[in-house]
């Protein structure tokens, strides 16, 4: 982890080539490091908790392909069961029992869901989660929260996070207006202004989604009452509620974070760690809502996709290993090391730090107040975490190239690794240091 760690030529020839061939030379926006300048290292394999580029430079890696990677990279249980899988062939477009065996672990651990359907990634999962809400109550309108990401269909691309926070774009071009103007975007953790958007639509709104832990602005806890808030006016106005868990669901806890709060959603979704990093989504929730998804019913979705056996053995073999004893007080205690380092290393260096963790994910944010909304998260220092997160690669270490992302940790990752990023980061804190 020295200061001569630098992505090489090869990475860069690589990405010259995909330039040519994909827009901003990557298949989903953050990847090109417009945020945080410079080009990506072209990554070749993972091993626990490491990734490699295709120049042999190792790094401990804190992103986890964005959260889905609990377990680190090519878990021997998950390799195990793919392979088995694929043995027994890629795809059917019929039913299998590993669909079965896996609703059965996530209903289990879940009980607000008591049917779900499988899709292929998150953003099938809310589209398809809002299509139900909207067959239920009759109404249009979706209420969501600024910042929060839920996947790229066009009603929910208003006032979005992710990388359309990190690009500095408010929705997206190619978006109908008739659309955006039936989403309703209010401010995280602002409960009133969720009284207020259902005083004045008082039978408009068919449901609230929301990150019940946003992690798209960077990680941002709700304040104590707001999702019971949000959960008292969805049932005092007959609107669901629906809980994007895409992130959450299986890394705070073993319930996610409705279990983390006790709340139950009407829907959840789910994407990310229940296909152990294979491509995957899941909707559910209570048997009413979800009777009337085709066949049963009148709201359609379909996939071909579905329930592909590879996810589904890859999803059984990582959830059986989160039903273990001790994982969640584990994931947690490194999470705590990790955040309390970069506590002392920005104290050290006197740099403004706001550390924001639950759990095994947290988010270092280059400011001087708490974050507890898109408008605080906005005034991030985001150059001076370019400078950070450069010296940081330089080093070994890999984070997200966006101040608005959430870093994760897994079960791969032991405490000398943690150490060995706290070591990183006192030397990278100093570059960030540096004013302009």
């Amino acid at each position: 982890m020295g200061l001569e760690f630098r992505p090489t030529e090869h990475s860069r020839r690589i990405f010259e080539r995909a330039r040519s061939l994909f827009p901003g030379g990557v298949n989903s926006p953050v990847r090109a490091f417009r945020a945080v300048g410079g080009s990506p290292p072209v990554i070749a394999s993972g091993s626990g908790p490491r990734i490699t580029d295709v120049d042999g430079n190792s790094y401990i890696d804190l992103v986890a392909s964005w959260g889905p990677l609990i377990l680190g990279h090519a878990n021997s249980d998950v390799v195990r069961a793919v392979q088995e899988a694929a043995l027994d062939g890629f795809s059917f477009g019929a039913p299998t029992e590993r669909e079965v065996l896996l609703a059965e672990l996530i209903t289990s651990a879940m009980p607000s869901i008591e049917q779900l359907r499988f899709v292929s990634s998150g953003t099938e999962a809310t589209m398809s989660a809002l299509r139900v809400a909207r067959g239920f109550t009759g109404r249009e309108r979706i209420l969501k929260f600024d910042g929060g990401y839920h996947g790229h269909s066009d009603s929910l691309l208003v006032a979005a996070g992710s990388g359309v926070l990190t690009l500095g774009a408010a929705s997206s071009a190619g978006v109908p207006e008739t659309w955006a103007s039936s989403t309703l975007s209010v401010p995280y953790n602002d409960l009133q202004s969720v009284e207020d958007a259902f005083h004045r639509y008082p039978a408009d709104i068919a449901a609230v989604i929301v990150e019940p832990i946003a992690g798209n602005m960077g990680v941002v806890p709700p304040k104590p009452g707001f999702l019971e808030g949000i959960r008292a006016i969805t049932r005092d106005y007959g609107a669901v509620l629906v809980f994007d868990e895409v992130i959450t669901g299986f890394r705070v806890g073993l319930g996610g974070a409705q279990e983390r709060f006790g709340i139950g959603p009407d829907l959840t979704c789910l994407g990310k760690i229940i296909g152990g990093g294979l491509p995957v989504g899941a909707y559910g929730g209570r048997r009413e809502l979800m009777g009337l998804v085709s066949p049963e019913g009148p709201v359609y979705q379909a996939g071909t996709l579905s329930g592909n056996p590879l996810s589904m053995a890859a999803g059984i073999a990582t959830l059986q290993l989160l039903f273990e004893p001790g994982v969640y007080p584990w994931l947690n205690s490194l999470g705590e090391r990790l955040a309390v380092g970069l506590r002392g290393a920005a104290d050290a260096a006197g740099v403004s730090l706001q550390i924001q963790r639950v759990g095994s994910m947290l988010t270092p944010f280059f400011v001087d107040q708490s974050v507890r909304d898109e408008q605080a998260a906005k005034r991030s220092d985001t150059e001076r975490y370019g400078r950070f997160f450069h010296a940081l690669l330089d080093r070994g270490v890999y984070v997200p190239p966006s101040q608005f992302e959430a870093w994760f940790l897994s079960l791969a990752h032991t405490e000398p690794d943690v150490d060995a990023v706290i070591q990183a980061v006192g030397e990278a804190m100093s570059e960030a240091a540096k004013v302009g």
